[in-house]
């Protein structure tokens, strides 16, 4: 059974500033995802925070400046995360510990996007961001996104041989994000039809599952085809 991975581990603050500065950070993801970038004033962003409403100027700038920062938060927290799950582009790797690498890397994602409350937060702000695009969504498609997506292609094109940077290989590694991703934005949905009064580990052993199950039919599609070409 899996548990609700947790996100990047907070350094320990060493000052009043350094803790008020984080607050405000973690209270803009917050309502910025909730209520949008427009539809939050800063001095709502102070109140969540309990900081006084002159800090954010102080520590950001503006409001766009603490929008930026929000977004560095959340490319920090999914590299750690992804890198925790998928390993350098260096590493080498067999098919097999390729394959083995995509399962520990879907568990993972599971763990953490559809079972950690932190991650609900995120995947709100991301998805405002990705309906209508700022200077914030390409701090973290650069960050998080492209990398993220390369680095699975990377370890799908190790599994199965087929080439990294292929338009079949990008697409595949869409879905099988996606299939995640809708256990976040659909989880109202979800708790209704399964009968489910939350996701917590349980829920997500029995997601991931389901999820592992279609990776390696997936997979095992692709190596099954791979033995009827080479005997022509």
């Amino acid at each position: 059974m899996i548990k609700p991975t947790p996100g990047r581990t907070p350094r320990q603050e060493t000052s009043p500033a350094e803790q008020t500065r984080a607050a405000l950070v973690l209270a803009a993801l917050k309502l910025f995802g909730r209520q949008g970038f427009d539809g939050t004033s800063t001095r709502e962003i102070a109140a969540e925070a309990k900081a006084n409403i002159g800090s954010i100027a102080y520590h950001f700038g503006s409001k766009e400046g603490l929008r930026a920062a929000a977004a560095d938060h959340i490319v920090e927290t999914i590299q750690a995360i992804a890198g925790q799950a998928i390993g350098p582009a260096s590493a080498p790797s067999t098919p097999e510990a390729a394959r083995a690498q995509l399962v520990a890397a879907l568990e993972r994602m599971v763990g953490f996007i559809v079972a950690s409350p932190e991650a609900g937060e995120i995947v709100q702000f991301v998805l405002r961001e990705l309906s209508h695009p700022t200077a914030a969504l390409d701090r973290i498609y650069a960050g998080v996104f492209e990398p993220t997506h390369r680095r699975l292609c990377q370890v799908w094109e190790q599994a199965t041989g087929e080439p990294a940077e292929s338009e079949v290989t990008k697409l595949t590694v869409f879905t099988l994000i996606g299939q995640v991703i809708y256990f976040r934005i659909g989880r109202e949905a979800v708790l209704r039809r399964m009968g489910w009064r939350e996701i917590g580990a349980a829920e997500a052993a029995k997601v991931v599952a389901v999820a592992t199950n279609n990776l390696e039919a997936m997979l095992g599609a692709r190596k099954a085809a791979a033995r009827k070409e080479g005997k022509r």
